[in-house]
């Protein structure tokens, strides 16, 4: 690791539209499933997009009825998932100010700012929910969090769109390296599924219009892909210092042995191959790793046309045309400020049970892709170490390493 302290990954949260924990949304990308469907309440039929990649497991199931009130969607998905993965990870015995908590997100209370500001309009002030303001800010998720596990060594939330959850591990990884912290809770949490988000990606002609066949819809690599599909949920991950986990004999899922962080500085919202490929090289280079160790890549791969292309060349120069390359969001749908948790939680898995899920709706290859991209069914395989991506507009990417412990 460079000098570095080792960190590793002991416990793990999720609840996406695969599943409302880790074990049922991995089942259901090792098994192909989809958790795309279609939009039947009547605000969406004025729409030109009718999917979405709702949750499988609604957070008021699992939420006290009256905490469950008070919080914005995209904060209560942040709680179900690091209640989970704090549980995982053995809810370890840690000094408070040691302790620290990292969610990103893309767009935070979205549905708080756009719903109350309909209460606003139609039934004045008065009607308006005192609790807008903490249900809206995009600090949010980390700070219910903190205070639920009493994490009192920072609350911190990167915003950078769709890399925001890839960003917040590698976060949690600089903490720990820093020696700022022991333990460090991170992830990504996003939940903005209302017309607008909907009506403003079919204006930019970024999401997919296959209402007909949900399940379709999302098709990385594939060459009859025309977009991405919205998607919710949240990814929660448990960051140790290895001596740390060690000293408490606590199990390791994998480790992180590296990111990297860039910006573009090119456009708003096209992606840039340059950057994505300096991310990868920064995160290979953080950890010690060779590109030929790396034997899973999980790309960002939204299913959009041009920048699928983008990413594929990039992954070919930075690492290779060697590793199984997988695209989890042809199953959840892109799920902006958590799609980078997202992939990291596949990441992880894969180097821990020795096997990478298939590209979902891989019908055909696009023939610019030279990348072996897994198709067909899963690959089972012994991998040393992952590499898992993640692009947001703005000109931000973020790539992380996970390695295979034991």
């Amino acid at each position: 690791m460079n000098g570095m302290e080792d960190v590793v990954v002991t416990g793990l949260g999720a609840t996406t539209p695969l599943g409302g924990d880790v074990a049922s949304t991995w089942a259901g990308m090792l098994a192909g499933e989809s958790g795309i469907r279609a939009i039947e309440e009547e605000w969406a039929q004025q729409l030109p997009v009718r999917i979405a990649g709702r949750l499988k497991t609604e957070p008021a199931e699992v939420l006290d009825r009256v905490q469950a009130r008070r919080m914005d969607r995209c904060e209560q998905i942040a709680l179900v998932a690091a209640r989970e993965a704090w549980a995982d990870a053995g809810r370890p015995e840690v000094d408070p100010e040691r302790l620290a908590v990292v969610i990103g997100t893309g767009t935070g209370g979205a549905l708080t700012l756009l719903g109350q500001d309909d209460v606003l309009e139609a039934s004045g002030v008065r009607k308006v929910s005192p609790h807008t303001v903490p249900m809206l800010m995009a600090n949010g998720p980390a700070a219910w969090v903190s205070i639920e596990l009493g994490a009192r060594g920072g609350a911190h939330t990167p915003v950078s769109a769709c890399a925001s959850g890839a960003e917040a591990i590698a976060m949690g990884l600089d903490l720990i390296r820093l020696g700022r912290a022991d333990v460090v809770v991170a992830g990504g949490t996003e939940a903005c599924i209302h017309p607008l988000p909907l009506a403003g990606f079919a204006q930019a002609k970024a999401h997919s219009t296959r209402n007909g066949e949900p399940g379709r819809a999302s098709r990385p690599f594939d060459v009859d892909r025309d977009g991405f599909v919205i998607g919710e949920g949240a990814v929660v991950v448990v960051l140790e210092r290895a001596g740390f986990a060690a000293a408490r004999a606590a199990r390791a899922h994998a480790g992180l042995a590296g990111a990297g962080v860039t910006s573009d500085a090119f456009h708003i919202t096209a992606a840039h191959a340059e950057g994505q490929v300096r991310a990868m090289r920064g995160a290979l280079e953080s950890a010690g790793v060779s590109p030929r160790d790396v034997g899973v890549v999980h790309a960002h791969a939204t299913s959009t046309p041009q920048g699928d292309l983008v990413e594929a060349e990039s992954v070919a120069e930075a690492v290779g045309l060697h590793p199984a390359v997988t695209a989890t969001k042809s199953m959840t749908g892109h799920l902006f400020g958590a799609a980078g948790a997202v992939g990291a939680l596949a990441a992880i898995l894969a180097v821990r049970d020795g096997v990478v899920p298939a590209v979902r709706n891989l019908d055909v290859l696009d023939p610019e892709v030279k990348l072996d991209v897994v198709a067909g069914g899963p690959r089972p395989g012994r991998y040393e170490a992952a590499l898992a991506n993640a692009f947001g507009f703005g000109g931000h990417n973020a790539s992380l390493v996970f390695t295979r412990v034991g």
